[in-house]
């Protein structure tokens, strides 16, 4: 009992020292010790949304390994695994300085390289800001990876994964986004819209995979000398579809956390990027089934990437009524577009190019049509232009990198590598070894094990001609 009484007591001298008028908490104080609140807040949001965002390039992997061959797992998680390595360390060299650093011109950043705007002992927010930063770079260099997927040397692979994240995304990057740290690029000058990427990281990662795709060529067997498609079917499509449920996932912090702020606008964004991923997939649901008399769960589940991919730009400034009308645009969109590319002879294993290039297109300019604030000539205007500018960097960028890469080191894979698979002859090993794998030529099917022991027999020819 005396010490509740003692308590009570010097719980009564406290308070009435506040009503006496202590100073020494004042309404100053009392706003700088919200402020701190706050920003630690922003740290720790932008951290975990970092987090998220890195959590999808496992959700990459899973949908690139379920919509490809089996004799190429390990080589698709290879690939996903060092495009964020490589991916990291050449953001951290060059690319942020490129994408961030002061800049007179609004063209490119010319400070910041190797992290050297970070002093130990001042606030940290610049680290905070690069891994959140150095997480989209590389979901820009992973979306190439699935367009490029069973024929693509590993080597070629960690050159362009690398140069994609130090040079084409961070130009770009600093074009429309170099104010969000010591930059000043000249399309956001003009009004750019394009709050989270649909346009800088899916945009200029699906015109990248439209160049290594072209320049690589089909897979075997893709399409016949008439010209008719052959379906080359992936091997684990449940792996896909929890990719794309990871994917989903990482995109509450690829959106929300674009905010890089603790803020109550987050509830916007959040539900405007799950209306428009619930509805791209149920539109693409609907036109496959339409188009081949079965609802198709590939194009389904890129669907909902496509929706996802959409709202990325406008998420902050549009209404979830608009969210929705944006995801059934880009679910019916996709669909289109991956038979347009078949039709054209452009192989994209999982596509890539459909859901990222032309969807990241569209939900730029949906930016501006569905603007809360209104819209115009103007806005739309300056939204197209931020499209064109980015196919008319990235495309010819990547081509002639690609090139280059092709010209050096190689970038395809030979004939035999490539009906063996990637698995055994780049990394020398087999993701399912106690499984018969089979490679799928598009009118045969055959054990690989009969490639293996005849490299140099007759044999392989005829499959390696029966393939083409």
């Amino acid at each position: 009992m005396k010490k509740i009484a003692f308590l009570i007591f010097i719980g009564i001298l406290s308070t009435s020292a506040l009503w006496a008028g202590d100073d020494t908490i004042t309404p100053e104080s009392n706003k700088n010790a919200i402020d701190l609140v706050q920003s630690h807040a922003d740290y720790v949001w932008t951290l975990i949304a970092a987090a998220l965002v890195f959590f999808m390039q496992a959700g990459f992997a899973m949908v690139e390994t379920g919509f490809t061959r089996a004799k190429n797992a390990i080589n698709i998680m290879m690939k996903n695994l060092m495009d964020f390595s490589m991916g990291t360390l050449a953001f951290w060299a060059i690319g942020f300085g490129l994408m961030f650093g002061a800049s007179g011109t609004g063209w490119f950043g010319t400070s910041g390289f190797f992290l050297s705007d970070y002093i130990p002992g001042e606030d940290p927010w610049v680290l905070a800001f690069w891994m959140f930063q150095a997480v989209f770079a590389a979901t820009a260099a992973t979306i190439v990876s699935g367009a490029m997927a069973e024929r693509t040397k590993f080597s070629g692979y960690m050159i362009y994964s690398f140069c994609i994240c130090a040079f084409i995304y961070p130009v770009f990057g600093s074009w429309a986004w170099g104010s969000l740290h010591n930059g000043n690029g000249w399309l956001e000058a003009l009004g750019f819209i394009d709050f989270a990427g649909s346009t800088v990281v899916h945009s200029v990662g699906g015109w990248s995979a439209l160049a290594g795709a072209i320049v690589l060529g089909p897979r075997m067997g893709k399409y016949s000398k008439d010209g008719h498609v052959r379906p080359i079917l992936g091997h684990n499509l449940p792996l896909a579809a929890l990719g794309v449920f990871i994917l989903w996932l990482g995109w509450f912090g690829f959106n929300p956390g674009s905010t890089t702020a603790a803020s109550k606008d987050i509830a916007m964004i959040f539900v405007n990027t799950n209306l428009a991923a619930a509805t791209g997939a149920v539109l693409a649901l609907f036109i496959s089934w339409v188009k081949f008399g079965k609802p198709e769960v590939g194009m389904t589940l890129n669907g909902a990437l496509a929706g996802l991919v959409a709202i990325t730009s406008p998420c902050a400034s549009v209404s979830p009524l608009s969210s929705v009308a944006i995801g059934a645009v880009a679910g019916i969109l996709v669909v289109l577009s991956v038979l347009f590319f078949d039709k054209i002879r452009i192989d994209d294993p999982v596509g890539a190019i459909s859901v990222h290039g032309v969807c990241g297109a569209w939900g730029t300019l949906a930016a501006g049509l569905f603007n809360l604030g209104g819209t115009s000539a103007k806005i739309i205007g300056v939204q197209m232009l931020g499209v064109a500018a980015c196919f008319f960097w990235a495309f010819p960028a990547a081509f002639v990198l690609f090139k280059l890469v092709n010209a050096t080191v190689g970038l395809r894979v030979s004939a035999e590598e490539e009906l063996e698979g990637l698995d055994l002859s780049e990394h020398g090993g087999t993701a399912y070894p106690d499984f018969e794998v089979f490679a799928y030529s598009g009118t045969t099917s055959f054990p690989t094990s009969s490639i293996l022991h005849q490299k140099k027999g007759k044999k392989l020819g005829d499959l390696i001609e029966s393939a083409q």
